[in-house]
């Protein structure tokens, strides 16, 4: 009987098959070996076409590769389809810590690392940035390995999926390190519009939550890394929340992370989520667009406009701070973002015809969409070239290590990678 298999939320049936689930890196090969088209699949915390494909799905969830610590080179090498989460007790376990933590801990690493998913903090830049290493096979079933000098790294860790599937990561680690997280509600929109800067730089980690109606920002959560200091300033013009609180209205904050200003290890903090419980709302779709820091108070006001037909479709939105880096197709290439992020209620048709709506409004800010979720195509005659500098590098790089189309699929030739 064949898998049926969707994205975590259920807003996409994979159609391919069959489904195999590897347990070594050698059957991952023989599987590349013999099949046609092939895609990879983590935790499938996408919400559209992204990993499927009309061929072999190989879920990387029973692959059996060890977890592995180098004290002097700070790294650890882990299998691709091991969750943050896991990976997160382990490296605290040894002294160990990630530079940041995406807000869902129950993603998997090399989905996340390919589609350059993020945490949240002015000085940290998203998950795929600590990428030293990969190991993945190949289009013609050899197993190929790129080190931290391989000219090719920076190319080939925000692939979509299309260069091969993964089997091995290696990230950079740093001593372990605690964290306090605290809420507060109701901030005046004029204050953090007028000092943004200053309200995203107050902690580590910095999350504002908001449906865009009213003249307040519901909540910001702020994640203060102790070995920086004491916790920063009262933030004019919020109240501490009274009490534990979930960014989406109507759920049980028991689901989220330790708030209070108690400090406790940094993988119970940086996450808004906890391992164990459902993730967010669970039945929603998402969306995000990243814009460079300097444009982000525009791109927010430009939003504020688009109220009335944006808040009856969402759970709730969130603003967050992404450190640039240098990958190829990472939406964080090249400079300092801000995340605008949509968790929607599961609406699909109506999302849909609002998406191009918002990359209108947001083209004029260089917006880039996260690619595990939800967006049309760039606004305003824009095109991917014009958002990418490396683009045409990428997928020529895509091409060489795969001329026949191996892993390539409907979603990569929609935005013309292949």
């Amino acid at each position: 009987m064949t898998d049926i298999l969707t994205t975590w939320a259920g807003s996409h049936t994979f159609r391919g098959g069959p489904v195999v689930r590897p347990t070594t890196v050698e059957e991952v090969a023989a599987v590349v070996a013999d099949s046609r088209h092939v895609r990879a699949l983590g935790s499938r915390h996408s919400f559209h076409d992204l990993a499927d494909a009309p061929g072999t799905l190989v879920v990387l969830d029973r692959l059996d590769v060890p977890t592995t610590v180098d004290a002097d080179a700070r790294t650890v090498t882990v299998g691709a389809g091991v969750r943050y989460g896991e990976l997160a007790r382990h490296l605290h376990a040894q002294g160990w810590a990630l530079h940041t933590m995406a807000s869902l801990p129950h993603i998997a690493v090399a989905g996340t690392v390919a589609t350059a998913t993020h945490g949240s903090g002015d000085h940290a830049p998203n998950l795929s940035a600590a990428v030293r290493g990969l190991e993945l096979v190949g289009a013609d079933g050899t197993v190929r390995t790129l080190g931290p000098d391989d000219p090719e790294l920076a190319g080939s860790v925000v692939t979509l999926g299309g260069l091969g599937v993964v089997t091995r990561v290696t990230l950079a680690v740093e001593p372990t390190f605690e964290v306090a997280q605290e809420v507060w509600t109701d901030l005046p929109w004029s204050q953090a519009l007028d000092r943004f800067d200053e309200v995203m730089g107050s902690a580590w980690s910095v999350s504002l939550f908001t449906d865009w109606t009213g003249d307040a920002v519901d909540q910001v959560w702020r994640k203060h890394r102790v070995d920086a200091g004491t916790l920063g300033p009262e933030i004019a013009g919020a109240r501490p929340a009274p009490g534990p609180m979930h960014p989406v209205p109507g759920q049980d904050p028991a689901a989220c992370t330790q708030q209070g200003g108690v400090p406790g290890p940094w993988h119970e903090r940086l996450p808004h989520f906890r391992l164990e419980f459902t993730p967010s709302a669970g039945a929603e779709l998402q969306s995000e667009w990243l814009v460079p820091r300097e444009h982000a108070v525009a791109a927010i006001q430009a939003l504020r406009g688009l109220r009335d037909l944006v808040s009856p479709l969402l759970l709730v939105s969130e603003i967050r701070s992404i450190a640039g880096d240098d990958l190829w197709l990472s939406t964080a290439h090249g400079g300092d973002r801000v995340g605008l992020h949509f968790t929607w209620k599961p609406l699909r048709e109506q999302v849909d015809a609002a998406l191009p709506v918002i990359e209108e409004a947001l083209a004029p800010f260089d917006a880039r969409p996260h690619w595990g979720k939800l967006f049309s195509a760039p606004g305003a005659g824009r095109t991917w070239q014009d958002l990418y500098p490396r683009w045409d590098d990428a997928r020529a790089l895509l091409e060489r290590h795969d001329p026949e189309g191996r892993f390539a699929n409907d979603f990569l030739r929609r935005v013309g990678l292949r």
